[in-house]
């Protein structure tokens, strides 16, 4: 019995962005670096959340509109997007958000199971939790479900 407990108080490190006014988060270990905002190559035939590709030091990079993505329509570029550089088994890509506003710890425990959305067509479940956070609710993204595998062969 003394496994629950010490199960429960398993650290998990977040990182928080900004995304159509609406806060989301990733695992912090997914996170290469954060760049400011570079052009993107467009690609021909790609998706529309595909914003083409950027040289990251002699690596092509595929970049994401994370915004268009996740279905809250099409990034604005502000001051403060930035391209957050997130890394899945070996696949290397962009994602761009309005902002990055933290880093946290929190016990996995206060992860709370998404609601049921009953068919979503088959398609990839962004969201693997909700975390109720001092008056917050941030949803906690799925890297890998992010980075389809048309998008890394596009690169």
């Amino acid at each position: 019995m003394a496994a629950e407990p010490e199960q429960a108080r398993r650290l998990v490190e977040l990182i928080s962005m900004e995304i159509a006014g609406q806060e989301f988060c990733i695992d912090i270990r997914a996170v290469r670096e954060i760049r400011g905002w570079t052009q993107a190559s467009p690609m021909p035939q790609a998706p529309d959340y595909f914003l083409g590709v950027i040289n990251l030091r002699g690596l092509v990079m595929p970049v994401i509109d994370l915004r268009r993505r996740l279905g809250l329509g099409p990034s604005e570029i502000g001051e403060r997007s930035v391209v957050v550089v997130v890394m899945q088994d070996d696949k290397v890509a962009g994602l761009l958000v309005d902002a990055v506003q933290e880093t946290f710890v929190v016990e996995e425990a206060q992860l709370q199971p998404p609601p049921e959305m009953g068919d979503l067509g088959g398609g990839p479940r962004f969201v693997d939790a909700i975390l109720p956070l001092e008056g917050r609710m941030l949803s906690r993204l799925v890297v890998g479900a992010l980075l389809p595998a048309e998008t890394a062969q596009a690169a």
